[in-house]
C-alpha cells in the first residue's frame, strides 16, 4: 500500500482531512439518507473516526453520544459492542476503515471527481437509526464493522456511497430525460417494480450506485464482480451504460456556467457567452425549483443575478444549488455558505 501522502498528492481536488471508512460486517444495504448537510468546503472532503468524534459528536446530560452534522441534523451513536442493538458482537469492538484504503479507493476511482462536492464521515460508532452505512446529497456516513474489514470490503463500500453522491449530484431525479435514458439502458422501465419504495436491490438510485462501483472503481472495488441485484445484466456487459454516465460529467464541465463568487453567502452572478438569452432555473438537491431568473445582455452573451433568496423572498437554506439554463445547455452548481 502506498504512503498516504502520495494517495492524497493523486487525489487532486479530493482532500484529505482524515480517513478511515466503516461498514458493518456481513452483506448489509447500504441507505440513502434525504436529510440536508451544509458542505464543509469544495471538492472532497474525508473526515476521519478521531475527527468526526472530536469536531462533530458530542456528549449530552445523560452520557448519550451524538453525531451532529453541519447543517443541525444528529444521530445517536451506539457506543457499545455489547448494546441490544448489536446482534453480531464480532471480536468485540468497533473497527472502522484504514485512512489509506479509503483514500486510495477514491484515487482509483476512473470516473471524473473534479466537480464533485461531498463530506465523507467515518463514524467511530454505528448509528442507532441505521447500523449500516448511507449517503445523502453531498455526504456520506461510513459505520464500523465488527471485525477488521478486509480492503476490498472497505473499497467496494466507499465507491459504492460515492456513487450516492455522483447520482444525487450528476444524475438528480428532476433530470427527466436522463433518467429515462438511464432507465432504458438498464432495463428497469417498470416503475411498479423499480423505484425508490421497491426491495433494496431494486431501487434506481441503488442500482446506480452498484453500476458506479463496478464501472468506475479500482481492481478492488470490483473484485467480487457482482452487483446487488443479480438479476439485472452485469453493468460491464450493458452497450453504451459506460459512456452514457460518463457523459454526465462531461455535461457538468463542458457547459458549466461561470458562478462567481462560489461558495457564496449572499449574491451570484452567472454568465454565459456566445449563446441565445434565456431564462436561468435554480433548484435545490430535490429537484424543487427555487428561482428563475430572467437574462441581461452583457457583451456577446447574458449574466443573471441571484440575492440568494426564492422566488417568494427567502432566503435559500446553506448547501448545494444547482443553476440551468432554460435551453438546457448551460449549468452551474454553487455551495451556499451560512
Amino acid at each position: 500500500m502506498e504512503p498516504l501522502d502520495r494517495t492524497v498528492a493523486r487525489l487532486g481536488k479530493v482532500t484529505l482531512v482524515a480517513a478511515m471508512l466503516v461498514a458493518l460486517p456481513a452483506a448489509v444495504g447500504a441507505n440513502e439518507i434525504t436529510t440536508r448537510v451544509l458542505p464543509t468546503s469544495t471538492g472532497i472532503v474525508i473526515h476521519d473516526a478521531d475527527e468526526t468524534l472530536r469536531s462533530y459528536c458530542r456528549t449530552d446530560a445523560d452520557g448519550v453520544l451524538w453525531l451532529e452534522l453541519p447543517g443541525g441534523t444528529r444521530y445517536e451513536l451506539i457506543t457499545s459492542i455489547n448494546d441490544p442493538a448489536i446482534s453480531n458482537h464480532g471480536d468485540g469492538a468497533f473497527h472502522p476503515f484504514d485512512a489509506a484504503e479509503v483514500a486510495a479507493a477514491f484515487a482509483a476511482v476512473s470516473y471524473p471527481l473534479d466537480d464533485v462536492v461531498a463530506d465523507v464521515f467515518i463514524l467511530p460508532y454505528p448509528r442507532r437509526a441505521g447500523l449500516a452505512s448511507a449517503a445523502g446529497a453531498n455526504f456520506v456516513l461510513l459505520s464500523p464493522g465488527v471485525y477488521a474489514l478486509p480492503r476490498t470490503q472497505q473499497h467496494t463500500e466507499a465507491v459504492h456511497e460515492l456513487g450516492h453522491v455522483v447520482q444525487r449530484q450528476d444524475l438528480p431525479d428532476s433530470d427527466t430525460p436522463a433518467w429515462d435514458r438511464y432507465r432504458g439502458l438498464r432495463g428497469i422501465n417498470d416503475t411498479a417494480v423499480y423505484n425508490e419504495a421497491a426491495d433494496h436491490a431494486d431501487r434506481p438510485h441503488e442500482i446506480f450506485a452498484e453500476d458506479f462501483g463496478a464501472l468506475f472503481g479500482g481492481a478492488l472495488a470490483t473484485s467480487t464482480g457482482t452487483i446487488e441485484n443479480s438479476s439485472l445484466t452485469p453493468p460491464t456487459e450493458v452497450a453504451g451504460l459506460e459512456g452514457f454516465i460518463l457523459s454526465l460529467a462531461d455535461a457538468q464541465l463542458a457547459v458549466s456556467l461561470g458562478a462567481t463568487p462560489n461558495p457564496s453567502r449572499g449574491a451570484v452572478v452567472f454568465t454565459r457567452g456566445g449563446a441565445p438569452a434565456v431564462a436561468l432555473d435554480l433548484f435545490d438537491l430535490a429537484g424543487r425549483r427555487l428561482a428563475s431568473l430572467a437574462p441581461v445582455a452583457a457583451g456577446n452573451g447574458q449574466r443573471w443575478t441571484w440575492n440568494g433568496r426564492d422566488d417568494s423572498g427567502r432566503r435559500v437554506e446553506p448547501g448545494v444549488v444547482f443553476a440551468r439554463t432554460h435551453d438546457g445547455a448551460a449549468s452551474a452548481r454553487v455551495i451556499l455558505l451560512p
